[in-house]
């Protein structure tokens, strides 16, 4: 396998946060039910919140097209039973990491309390 892209995005927690509160779509508009429903396993934590945003936004650097042909519910970003972040992608997307041959995606996801970062690698 071959490093296809690199992606990386930050993030100001209280931007995400003030999006949330203004904004009582936000969640359902950019995650998938399988993320929101990991939110609500995890009271709501904005810190986990903000960093999937990240984990979006650092994939579609990585992919090289940046959010165009796909939405962030396309990009579905979970936690393993160690709490390892890893990406799910829907069918929608199945089709573009198809035409570049994505074979692995590979995401990490930090925090502190002002800022969320992700790192993302896809393989092909």
């Amino acid at each position: 396998m071959n490093i296809y892209g690199l992606g990386i995005d930050i993030v100001e927690v209280q931007r995400i946060k003030k999006a949330i509160d203004k904004n009582k779509n936000f969640l359902t508009r950019v995650f998938h039910e399988d993320e929101i429903k990991m939110f609500k396993e995890k009271n709501y934590n904005i810190l986990t919140i903000a960093g999937n945003f990240a984990a979006k936004e650092a994939f579609s650097k990585a992919i090289g097209t940046g959010i165009r042909n796909f939405n962030f519910k396309d990009v579905i970003v979970l936690r393993d039973e160690l709490g390892k972040p890893y990406i799910k992608i829907n069918e929608n997307l199945k089709n573009i990491c198809n035409h570049f041959r994505v074979q692995n995606i590979m995401v990490s996801i930090s925090h502190s309390k002002n800022y969320a970062v992700a790192n993302c690698i896809v393989l092909n």
